[in-house]
């Protein structure tokens, strides 16, 4: 790997050419220190050129920053006298390892954004002509270029893209940066071989769905000769006992693409296969093999390649609704994710990236979406290895779909970017589906291009025109959606719309927009000044652009018409967790009950490339609030829900059930704000494998004692009384009143609920005690809630907490921003890393609505 030891510099600050750099005789003075993978400012910000770009509106100082606030920077040239509007070059020496010498060295590079000029111990080994886009993925067999022994000088100059090229952008999600992302983004590496190298290993597999007892497997590879002369030898290789093998014979500098099919070689046709399955559906963690292909002439290995690999086949059909229905080894699944975004400089971050994925199985997610702003391999690995899904394409608002623009140059660099990335993900289990187009399919011919890449590249999966439901003369409908929203709306949006982005077919990024942190992370992220209500410029900043700059503002309105104005930031930031909790839930919740009407959801979004306070389901900081933990409620295996279109109590079973649920109990009360019980129902039924169940219909209070607000407490038990799923809604007799109209990111409100008695609601005194245990260096607090008073103790937050008050996060908690009625007793549990402690012993502190801050001794 060619991560450490990089120099960076401005070509405008040199003077030199890329023979003189890349010589051992060259001595870089005043260059940065950088690393790869990185981009430009993102190294020039670990090497405190700048100040911490994520605080307060340090980002709008950087140089380079004259974009409009909130224009997505890809459409616009940068400055001339920008920095970056020159090329920077990357410079590292490196000896040949003793392990690579006497063999073929290739030299990688995973990613380049955009165009790069490359030198080797002062020759050019290509030039900017032919290393251009972001998605392109470069190898260059350097053997005669490097010296065996001795230090090797490798310089890269690399040139920020400009409007009409093929790049990756932020387009609303957040701010983009002045560089527009130029860099060595992904990973640089130095490989060994003889004269064949095998490369991106694949295996597909045809599963008998019926019995799940047989899958047939094709093993796939390519072969390149770097030599100039032929060379025959065989490819054989192994998936655990099991061997095969054949003769090839490749032509000078030739390659082939090499299929092993169960027709030709029986032995790939497994009985009992140890299945691949998502998280949650199987009923054990996903099953991974090793497959070992290598190529071998005469009695020598000239290359090695390993695979893990899932058995597992995908496939997609159409519901009668028109939506598109996915389903692994044959059993449906309904796909509930978020849109991921990787750092804004695209910094590895192993630890961060393993905590979110952690986030996302606790929050019971099945996929990530990603658009454009890949991650690195070790992600893929990672979402294998747990079970997440991964739907990917290419980026939207950007020359990616202004086709008409196109000339010779971005059709061979998408065909190009598409073949290295098909190439590369064709192998990951966890690979769900490939998105031709974003916001729009590609038209005819350069769609028609598309697929027949993928069918050459032996794409696996299914692929979709684009995550629009935009028909295409090629393949028709996608049978997917993105009708919106993106902007708030009330919890009864989701189960009442039907023509837009409410609970049917498949919605590839929606949301109830606004997730405004707790107050902590506010202070990590504004300066103390700005901390303030009404909110200022600042905290602006930091929600999402282009057409949503100002949209907090429908945030902020119903947050106060419906709860009462804030008194304090401290109120405000409190209050929205009541409202991303509801909005989260009831987005989710819906979807689930609907569902196969309802085919997927996906949140937009599931993080931040930046601390933001728009499109998230926790924050930077790794905050898990309102949101997380209304989604995480509504997404668990068995749970019960209140429905806001008909008054129904439902009942859904996840897709890992496969024997019903027998004698169930459904307990519904309705209950005052002052505790008293205005209404209770029971009844005991029997729940079907992965099922929607409507129970019974709880009627419209009156005279309800505190209202107009009121409660909804709903239990649902075993057979033998264990708690199965706890939900609580707070609701209003003046509910939600949708307008007739939308646009295609929000549906207007025309009246509001009103919850505003809630801040009424008398004092609840909470019992809280804790219990800690650490193994291994993993801490765990076992905390013990008990409301022994008259009043229901509502939204309750627990934080663990560390040195100077800090939270120790990432943290995973059973459950929280919990209630308990009176005479309640609950022990929750959370999780963490006792090094976030900072040295300093574990307390649990509780806050909550009505309840005093009290610390668990």
């Amino acid at each position: 790997m060619l991560a450490a030891g990089w120099l960076l510099q401005s070509s405008a600050s040199i003077g030199v050419d890329g023979a003189t750099i890349s010589s051992p005789t060259y001595r870089p003075t005043g260059w940065h220190r950088a690393t790869v993978p990185s981009t430009v400012v993102g190294s020039l910000v670990d090497d405190s050129v700048y100040a911490d770009p994520f605080f307060a509106m340090n980002l709008r100082a950087l140089p380079g920053m004259t974009y409009p606030i909130g224009a997505n920077f890809v459409h616009r040239p940068m400055e001339p006298h920008s920095p970056f509007a020159v090329s920077w070059w990357y410079r590292t020496t490196f000896p040949v390892p003793a392990t690579m010498r006497d063999r073929r060295i290739t030299l990688h590079f995973d990613g380049i954004n955009y165009r790069a000029n490359i030198w080797l111990n002062g020759h050019r080994l290509a030039d900017s002509g032919t290393v251009a886009g972001t998605y392109r993925r470069y190898e260059l067999d350097v053997t005669d270029a490097v010296r065996s022994t001795g230090p090797n000088v490798l310089a890269v100059e690399v040139f920020a893209p400009t409007p009409p090229d093929l790049q990756t952008t932020w387009v609303d999600w957040n701010p983009s940066p002045p560089d527009k992302n130029m860099g060595l983004w992904q990973p640089a590496y130095l490989t060994a071989s003889g004269d064949v190298v095998v490369r991106d290993p694949a295996v597909g597999s045809r599963v008998d769905a019926a019995t799940l007892r047989s899958a047939a497997l094709t093993v796939a590879t390519d072969l390149r000769n770097l030599a100039s002369h032929a060379v025959t030898g065989t490819l054989r290789g192994r998936i655990g006992a099991v061997a095969f093998s054949r003769p090839v014979t490749l032509a000078p500098h030739d390659s082939a693409f090499v299929r092993f099919t169960p027709d030709s070689f029986p032995q790939l046709r497994f009985a009992n296969p140890r299945l691949w399955w998502p998280a949650e559906l199987g009923r054990s963690q996903p099953e991974l093999y090793d497959l070992t292909l290598e190529f071998v002439t005469g009695a020598r290995v000239s290359d090695r390649q390993q695979l893990r690999f899932g058995i597992r086949e995908i496939t997609s059909e159409s519901t009668p609704q028109g939506g598109r229905l996915f389903r692994v080894n044959g059993r449906r699944i309904l796909i509930r994710g978020g849109g991921w975004a990787p750092d804004l400089f695209f910094r590895p971050q192993p630890e961060r990236q393993d905590a979110q994925l952690r986030y996302a199985l606790d929050m019971h997610l099945n996929t990530i979406r990603l658009e454009g702003n890949y991650e690195d391999d070790r992600f893929w690995h990672q979402t294998d290895s747990l079970g997440v899904l991964v739907m990917t394409g290419w980026v939207c608002c950007s020359a990616w779909e202004e086709w008409a623009k196109w000339g010779p140059e971005q059709h061979a660099v998408a065909a190009a970017s598409l073949r290295d990335q098909i190439r590369r993900l064709r192998g990951h289990p966890s690979a769900l589906v490939w998105l031709n187009g974003s916001d729009n399919p590609p038209p005819a011919d350069v769609e028609q291009t598309y697929l027949t890449i993928e069918q050459q590249e032996a794409w696996p999966n299914p692929t979709i025109s684009s995550a629009s439901a935009k028909p295409t003369a090629v393949t028709g409908a996608s049978g997917v959606k993105m009708t919106g929203p993106y902007d708030w709306v009330p919890p009864s949006y989701w189960l009442q719309d039907s023509t837009h982005g409410g609970a049917w077919a498949y919605n590839t990024e929606t949301s109830p927009g606004a997730a405004v942190p707790p107050i902590e992370s506010m202070r990590r992220m504004v300066p103390a000044r700005d901390i303030t209500w009404p909110l200022d410029s600042v905290w602006l900043f930091h929600a999402a652009g282009g057409q949503f700059t100002h949209l907090l503002d429908q945030f902020n309105t119903a947050l106060s018409t419906r709860y009462g104005a804030p008194t304090s930031v401290e109120d405000y930031t409190f209050t929205s967790q009541l409202m991303t909790y509801e909005g989260e839930r009831a987005m989710f919740e819906a979807y689930r009950r609907n569902q196969y009407v309802s085919t997927g959801v996906i949140q937009w979004m599931f993080n931040n490339a930046w601390p933001s306070i728009y499109w998230h389901l926790f924050d930077w900081y790794l905050q898990p609030a309102g949101g997380y933990f209304g989604a995480k409620k509504a997404n668990e295996p068995v749970h019960v829900l209140f429905s806001y279109d008909d008054r129904t109590v439902a009942v859904v079973t996840g897709g890992a059930a496969r024997t019903p649920l027998r004698a169930a109990r459904v307990r519904a009360r309705i209950l005052g704000i002052d505790g008293s019980e205005q209404f209770a129902r029971d009844t005991v039924l029997d729940l079907p494998p992965d099922s929607s169940t409507r129970v019974f219909v709880l009627p419209e209070p009156t005279g309800v004692p505190g209202g107009p607000a009121y409660f909804v407490d709903l239990r649902l038990t075993s057979a033998d009384g264990r708690p199965l799923s706890t939900n609580l809604y707070w609701l209003s007799t003046r509910p939600d009143v949708l307008a007739d109209t939308s646009t295609w990111y929000m549906t207007p409100v025309k009246s509001y609920a009103d919850f505003t008695t809630l801040r009424g609601m008398p004092a609840a005194a909470v019992n809280a005690t804790a219990r800690f245990s650490n193994r291994a260096g993993t801490g765990e607090a076992r905390v013990t809630l008990r409301n022994p008073s008259r009043s229901i103790a509502f939204f309750m937050r627990l934080q663990v907490t560390g040195r100077g008050g800090e939270e120790a996060l990432p943290v995973l908690w059973e459950d929280n921003y919990l209630t308990l009625l009176p005479g309640e007793t609950r022990v929750v549990t959370a999780t963490y890393r006792v090094r976030d402690l900072g040295g300093a012993p574990p307390r649990v502190v509780v806050t909550g609505w009505n309840v005093p801050r009290t610390i668990a001794p």
